[in-house]
């Protein structure tokens, strides 16, 4: 039986008692001497003795409707909060005038307010364990690009170092030899210099990304006095002091590492030169070879280092602009906004 049902019953009950506790009280007092005239006196053409009970009966079942609609409405609403509650989602705004409804809802509220708790609890702990698995994950990755370096530098590269000095050792004597034996060893003698260009570059890429406590001038310089002990490029840089965010100096030094292993791999050039200055507030960053150059639509499809290098560049919320023309060289540039402080106009 549902509430209103339940409300309609007691209502008519209710009723009909007070009709009959009422009529006694009555007629106790005013005691009839005929009985017989509740029957025959009529009211719409009703004895009368039926008006009382109906009339009740019809009271009783008005205040069992009013009483029953308004009861299943306050659980009505208990009952949508109660399935809000259970789904999660947040509850209803409901107002309950009644002290006993009031007091439910204030405890549906409490429960509530702690489930959000405990989800936001919930929440905070398993982004804390996914950061820390993630430092973890990044930590045991730059150990083992770092181990990779090492073996990669001690191993391969003296090899190919090794390998180089043989070969320059055998090519010497026959210099201007046009003989096939010659020609043949200085083409051995290219592609093992080029193996080198070739390890030299992928150790840049297997360095850790961050600076590890130096700033951007003294991540780039000292990449640039250790390579220039290693090739036999003219590499030349100016940077001026500056200071940035942390993660604008780890995204300009990974720029940085991409653009000279791409240079060491592909361009074939002889020379190298890095400028780093701040400039009407913007930090400007050129990179410059004269290398073999490159066909910039062909290089955008196909290169991944390009592509990495413009997303870093986009994150940091600069520009990367690429000048390169067919045996006049490349020239990169990345152009970042300086947020706080002012800077020295450009001369």
């Amino acid at each position: 039986m549902s509430i209103l049902q339940k409300q309609i019953v007691n209502g008519v009950i209710l009723s009909l008692l007070l009709f009959l506790f009422t009529a006694m009280i009555i007629f106790m007092v005013y005691p009839l001497g005929n009985w017989g005239l509740l029957f025959e006196r009529r009211i719409l053409d009703l004895p009368f003795i039926y008006i009382g009970p109906s009339l009740s009966i019809l009271l009783g079942v008005l205040y069992g409707v009013v009483s029953g609609l308004y009861w299943k409405k306050q659980f009505t609403a208990i009952d949508v909060a109660m399935r809000e509650l259970e789904n999660g989602r947040n509850l209803p705004t409901e107002s309950f005038t009644l002290s006993e409804t009031q007091s439910i809802w204030s405890k549906i509220e409490r429960v509530y307010k702690q489930q959000l708790e405990q989800t936001k609890i919930s929440q905070r702990l398993a982004n804390e364990k996914a950061e820390d698995q993630e430092k973890r994950v990044q930590e045991m990755v730059s150990q083992e690009r770092n181990r990779l370096a090492r073996e990669l530098h001690d191993s391969v590269s003296q090899q190919l170092f090794a390998a180089s000095m043989m070969m320059s050792a055998l090519t010497e004597p026959k210099l201007h030899s046009e003989d096939r034996e010659a020609k043949q060893l200085r083409l051995i003698e290219q592609t093992i210099q080029q193996s080198q260009l070739e390890m030299r570059a992928l150790l840049l890429h297997l360095r850790p990304a961050a600076l590890k406590g130096k700033s951007l001038q003294e991540g780039i310089q000292e990449l640039l006095v250790e390579l220039k002990q290693k090739v036999t490029m003219d590499i030349k840089w100016k940077i001026e002091p500056i200071s940035l965010d942390k993660g604008v100096e780890d995204h300009l030094f990974r720029i940085v590492q991409e653009s000279v292993s791409n240079t060491l791999r592909h361009a074939k050039a002889t020379s190298l030169h890095i400028l780093l200055i701040p400039r009407d507030q913007f930090v400007i960053m050129r990179i410059t070879d004269d290398g073999v150059g490159f066909d910039l639509e062909e290089g955008r499809t196909g290169s991944y280092g390009l592509h990495n290098m413009h997303e870093r560049a986009v994150e940091i919320g600069g520009t990367l602009k690429i000048v390169s023309l067919k045996n006049q060289g490349t020239k990169l540039e990345v152009k970042v906004p300086i947020l706080d402080g002012e800077e020295d106009t450009i001369d």
